[in-house]
């Protein structure tokens, strides 16, 4: 599938000029369909054939592996999950806490990477030390300071605010060099450069589907270890987790899949899977070059004072400074074209993905002029 197919593919983009990635991807018809022929087969067809649990099941391990390769991950070290937050707070939830033990974040973090560790600082008395940064770099000095002690770190691999990629590798070695549990935050990563957590290195990585892959809405993936998985016993639990469920002491399975619960729906991996492969089938060096290139023009299209990302782009987002974000986002909207605010004072966020065109970021550049 080429960029021109995707987007010819893309219904939403009838409608609109969706520059907006980084919130949510618009799925193509092909991953729409896959989840609805799914769903149909297993509603309609699957209670009168193989059976309703076998039928997702057998859905739930092909979508573990298709993930698991694409990831550069061991399938046993994959969880199914519902978004990144939900992987993020399974993690939080299986690890045992006590009071005065430490969790370390950056000021980069999505609230998914902040709320579970402002929980466990109320309910189990964890201290929380945030590593600050400056124009979406860290200093690792200081953060190699502040892990010191610390039982888990969490960053994210590329910032929802400013576009720029952490060192991660780095960030990991050091954190493990303190003795910490390491998670990443990659859902800003996955489907727009191409990830591969064994060379990460970290404990634990989440993400989920529904933005740069393209996928629907209820389908994540959460990377274990396979070593650190051993330790980590989960708070929700049920019967997608242990070995054998009616037991009466219940055994937890090796691997991630350990902190899998129960029953979900499982159309948003069919479409997940269908994700991965239509980015495959485009390669991911091919991707991420032409969303580098779309980036570049847009960042060369606003004057410098007003483009809060690096200057050189490190990702199809880029944020920029503009009088009245809020004002500016709906006056856009009214012109059909799709950008968010940001919670910080004067953002806004323009995504850029492969299904985007040269036209598309003219059309944003001529829409921001007077809005600086």
């Amino acid at each position: 599938m080429t960029p021109t197919e995707l987007r010819a593919d893309m219904p939403a983009l009838e409608a609109v000029t969706y520059l907006n990635t980084g919130a949510s991807g618009p799925s193509p018809r092909r991953v729409v369909d896959a989840a609805e022929e799914f769903l149909e087969y297993h509603e309609y067809q699957s209670p009168a054939t193989e059976g309703m649990y076998p039928a997702a099941f057998d859905t739930y391990e092909d979508v573990r592996a298709t993930v698991a390769d694409f990831l550069g991950a061991d399938t046993d070290e994959i969880a199914l999950t519902q978004s990144t937050n939900d992987g993020i707070s399974r993690i939080a939830c299986a690890l045992e806490w006590e009071p005065g033990d430490v969790v370390v974040r950056t000021d980069l973090e999505h609230p998914a990477g902040i709320l579970p560790w402002k929980r466990l600082e109320r309910t189990r008395g964890i201290e929380i030390r945030v590593v600050e940064s400056m124009d979406g770099r860290l200093d690792i000095d200081a953060y190699r300071d502040a892990v010191e002690g610390a039982k888990l770190v969490c960053f994210s691999s590329l910032t929802w605010n400013y576009g720029t990629r952490l060192p991660v590798e780095k960030l990991v070695d050091i954190a493990h060099d303190a003795g910490a549990f390491v998670l990443v935050d990659a859902v800003q990563s996955v489907g727009q450069t191409p990830v591969d957590v064994h060379e990460w290195g970290a404990d634990a990585v989440a993400a989920a589907g529904h933005k740069w892959l393209l996928g629907t809405w209820g389908a994540g993936y959460l990377y274990v270890d396979a070593e650190a998985a051993e330790a980590l016993h989960p708070g929700p639990i049920g019967y997608r987790g242990v070995i054998t469920p009616t037991d009466d002491e219940y055994e937890l399975k090796t691997g991630a899949a350990r902190l899998e619960v129960g029953t979900t729906n499982p159309a948003p991996y069919v479409a997940l899977q269908e994700a991965i492969e239509m980015m495959g089938e485009m390669g991911v060096d091919a991707v991420e070059s032409r969303i580098h290139d779309l980036a570049t023009k847009l960042r060369d299209g606003v004057p410098d004072e007003h483009v809060v990302s690096p200057a050189t782009p490190e990702s199809g987002l880029v944020t920029i400074e503009v009088a009245d974000p809020e004002r500016t986002v709906e006056r856009l909207n009214d012109q059909g074209i799709v950008i968010r605010s940001l919670p910080y004072p004067g953002l806004v966020r323009v995504s850029v993905h492969v299904f985007n065109t040269e036209e598309d970021v003219e059309a944003v550049l001529d829409a921001l002029e007077g809005e600086y």
